[in-house]
């Protein structure tokens, strides 16, 4: 067998862990669910942390669970520094967007981070070159198209890329997100180590033709607040779905199998993967309610 690199050291302790949250945190829940049900734990959560400390629920599950709370406000951070918006489109948005990363890789020293998961967490921070970092993604990103990944992006987009493509199913991708240098797509091209199920798309009664009228309506950049149009909300729709029926499954069981050391790397950069004490040289793992399968 190859000489194979871990993503993670050995430790007689448990892995600890980040878990970075925007939103509702609902994908945090069920991985904090997950693991709070294990006999033997592999990880534990050090810190949550949050860049929306306003709208987050990030308080409420720190409380919850009694882990300690990093709150590292990004719209308040531009603001102080004369920004009304927080944006990488511009030269001083990227140097703040730098400065608000390395006052958060400051408050995170005393935790002492093995990895990170991205539960909802919307900044694109290179946090992500400091340790491992974790990211559940709306799309199956073992799809290619002329070598490149087609279900990459933001938001709903690669929801509406799949739709456009006249997919009829989804899947939730679980990946180690990359550094961001100037494109979000970029995030979206680490190893991917898990997929979930295939999701059945729920069109709404509406066809093929009656979403690609609506995307061939858009302006050409995509408004403040989203196109607000019938793709969108069928994305959206299918988005919610696939997080109950993809995210909630692989996620938590990625997260644990990472901790576990179960993944790793050749010096040619294929994946392996720890199954029955064999090293298996996959794809990546689909994961269902009750099967684990390399592909």
């Amino acid at each position: 067998m190859k000489n194979l690199s871990f993503f993670l050291e050995e430790k007689e302790s448990e892995q600890s862990i980040a878990i970075f949250m925007s939103g509702s945190g609902t994908n945090a829940e069920k991985v904090l669910e997950y693991v709070s049900k294990l006999n033997k734990k592999a990880w534990s959560p050090s810190v949550i942390v949050t860049d929306a400390p306003q709208k987050s629920k990030a308080s409420k599950i720190a409380q919850k669970y009694n882990i300690p709370l990093v709150e590292h406000d990004i719209k308040q951070f531009y603001r102080e520094r004369g920004e009304k918006r927080v944006s990488l489109l511009t030269k001083i948005g990227c140097k703040i967007r730098h400065e608000w990363t390395d006052e958060l890789r400051t408050m995170l020293l005393p935790f002492h981070v093995d990895f990170g998961i991205l539960a909802g967490f919307i900044p694109l921070t290179n946090i992500t070159a400091d340790f491992p970092c974790l990211n559940v993604h709306p799309g199956d990103l073992t799809l290619e198209r002329k070598g490149k990944r087609l279900l990459v992006g933001l938001h709903t987009l690669p929801i509406e890329t799949a739709i456009l493509h006249e997919t009829n199913e989804l899947r939730s991708s679980v990946i180690i997100a990359q550094p961001y240098t100037k494109k979000g797509g970029e995030m979206d091209t680490g190893p991917i180590l898990g997929i979930s199920s295939p999701v059945k798309i729920d069109f709404m009664g509406f066809s093929i033709c009656d979403l690609k009228a609506a995307a061939n309506k858009r302006p050409s950049q995509r408004p403040v607040g989203g196109y607000r149009d019938i793709l969108e909300n069928i994305a959206k729709h299918n988005q919610e779905r696939l997080k109950q029926q993809g995210d909630w499954i692989v996620f938590p069981r990625v997260v644990n199998d990472f901790a576990l050391n179960k993944f790793a790397i050749d010096e040619e950069k294929t994946l392996y993967y720890k199954q029955n004490n064999t090293w298996i040289a996959i794809n990546t793992v689909v994961y269902s309610k009750n099967v684990v399968k390399t592909i």
